[in-house]
Formats: C-alpha cells, sequence, structure tokens
C-alpha cells in the first residue's frame, strides 16, 4: 500500500509530485501538506485542519447569487464569470438523466469555484464553500493558496471531458473525470506574463470525487482525489 497525498490537480507518490499546471514543487508540496491518504483506501481524505478553514464544517446552501443553468434544488447557485481569456469546457457533460445530471451541474459548478477563486485570488471563497465541503473545501483552500504564494493565476482553456456519474441513493453520488491542460498556462499575478515553456509532465489529470446533497438541495463535492498522467484520461 503506497502512501499518496493528493490534492486538485497534484498527485505525490513515494516523493513523487507533479503539478497542474505547472505550479513549483515547493507550493506543492506546502499544499499537500496535510492531506494524507492511502491508496487503497476507499473513503475521503483524512485531516484535523476543519477549525482552519472558514466553513469546512458548515453546511452550504446560503449564499446568495445569481441561478446557474442547469441546476436543480431550491438554493440559488452563485454566478461564476470568468475573465476573457479564461475558460472551463465540459464536454458531454449531460446524460438526459434529470437526477444524474443535477449532480454532475453541483459538480461542474465545484470546479468552476475553485479556479474562480484563484483567478481573483480568494482563498476563502463562498463560492468555493458553496459548492465544496469537509476534505473538498479544506483541500481546495490550500490549493489556491499555493498559487497565492507563488503570486500566480492561469489563463487559457481546460477541457473537462468522460464524465461518469453514479447516484447511490438521494443523498450520495460520486463523479469522475478527466481533464485536459494543454491549452492552460501559468500567469505571473503582478506582471502578466504567461510562462508557455513545456513542464514535461503530462497535461491530462483523473479525478474522483464524492458528493453529498445538503439540505438546499445542493450536491456539494467533499472530498476529491487526482492523478496526473493516468492512463484513463491520457491515452
Amino acid at each position: 500500500m503506497d502512501t499518496v497525498v493528493a490534492l486538485d490537480g497534484i498527485f505525490v507518490s513515494r516523493g513523487v509530485t507533479v503539478k497542474r499546471r505547472s505550479l513549483p514543487v515547493a507550493a506543492a508540496f506546502a499544499a499537500t501538506a496535510a492531506l494524507l491518504l492511502t491508496a487503497c483506501g476507499g473513503g475521503g481524505d483524512k485531516t484535523e485542519d476543519n477549525d482552519k478553514i472558514a466553513g469546512a464544517d458548515q453546511g452550504a446552501g446560503k449564499t446568495s447569487a445569481s441561478p446557474s443553468a442547469g441546476t436543480a434544488g431550491d438554493a440559488e447557485r452563485p454566478k461564476i464569470t470568468f475573465p476573457r481569456d479564461v475558460e472551463n469546457v465540459f464536454e458531454g457533460w449531460k446524460t438526459g438523466n434529470a437526477a444524474k445530471d443535477a449532480v454532475l451541474a453541483d459538480a461542474q459548478g465545484s470546479v468552476n469555484a475553485v479556479d474562480d477563486a484563484i483567478l481573483r485570488g480568494d482563498k476563502n471563497s463562498s463560492t468555493v464553500q458553496f459548492y465544496r465541503q469537509g476534505d473538498a473545501l479544506i483541500s481546495a483552500a490550500k490549493w489556491i493558496q499555493a498559487w497565492l504564494d507563488e503570486d500566480l493565476t492561469w489563463t487559457g482553456s481546460t477541457r473537462y471531458f468522460d464524465a461518469n456519474v453514479k447516484v447511490f441513493d438521494k443523498n450520495t453520488a460520486a463523479v469522475s473525470f478527466c481533464a485536459d491542460e494543454s491549452k492552460a498556462y501559468n500567469k505571473d499575478r503582478k506582471t502578466g506574463k504567461v510562462d508557455k515553456s513545456p513542464s514535461g509532465e503530462s497535461s491530462y489529470v483523473t479525478y474522483s470525487t464524492r458528493l453529498e446533497k445538503s439540505d438546499e438541495g445542493v450536491w456539494q463535492t467533499t472530498s476529491v482525489l487526482s492523478k496526473r498522467g493516468d492512463k484513463t484520461c491520457a491515452s
């Protein structure tokens, strides 16, 4: 059983680190310091940092904002608008099944919320807290902080594809999907300079997430496991 550290877009095993959009190694290690898993484990991240992240152990669905298209439930979804040089493309994230599409819509909102927080430099984003809780919220805050520590943001386009959703019961679901970051680049937050130099790492990331439905009807991501270069997505 290998010891694994997982964070959105980062996979560390046996001392080898790969980074999303070429985030520097030092930042990657700092961001993953408290997020230990085992590769054989079927559950979510184990951590004791819940009291350090705003809203980590609180219910969501209390954010008042404009609703997003294609979502279900009673709560209004926060409106997320990216800069013109940034785009997340979700290919095939519709099944035609209302229950599954509701889960996928909120999973998409979770992805967009974290990127929105990175772009705006807001590690305590209320939008992230709306879509994420528990370990997934903690890991998101650490991931966002890693970008801030390096004075980085990003530009370009990320493609999300091969989404697979399983609804276990009325309150629990899982979504796995692939990401292609080949057209996404680091951008210096102060100078605006874009780094398009090759990173030497795979641009494909495999994600496995767990979601739980809140009292307000929001499918919140509660745990995230990711691996860069996995053959599931890179082949």
